[in-house]
């Protein structure tokens, strides 16, 4: 399924790091929860746009990977906006599986490092 994009230039749009990168954060499409962050290079984010699948650029293997290939756990994106500085993506996704995470969490962000005074209303 090929992503509709709201204009050809959009591309150009999008700032790339000096090693080719941009960060990508991964949001469920139900519930907004914060799924996943990480990485695009050119490649990866035009085969998001042409499969509908989410592919990120691994910086420790140094290869493209399609989310879900091995574990399963697949991503359909629903809608990719960047930032005002183009320099960050937001990429809403209808998550299949068990989660996001390598750990089988359902969101990478599931440790806690501080709350404030309504901690105990935390989801």
């Amino acid at each position: 399924m090929t992503l509709k994009v709201a204009s050809d230039d959009m591309f150009d749009e999008i700032v790339f790091d000096d090693k080719g990168l941009v960060v990508a954060v991964v949001q469920d499409a139900a519930d907004r929860t914060v799924l996943m962050v990480a990485y695009m290079n050119q490649s990866s984010l035009r085969k998001t746009v042409e499969t509908g699948r989410t592919w990120f650029w691994s910086r420790s293997r140094q290869e493209l990977w399609c989310k879900g290939e091995t574990s399963g756990d697949r991503q359909f994106v629903r809608s990719i906006d960047y930032d005002c500085d183009g320099d960050a993506l937001l990429i809403t996704v209808e998550q299949q599986g068990k989660g996001a995470c390598h750990t089988g969490e359902r969101s990478c962000f599931f440790r806690v490092l501080a709350t404030g005074q309504d901690a105990e209303e935390r989801p």
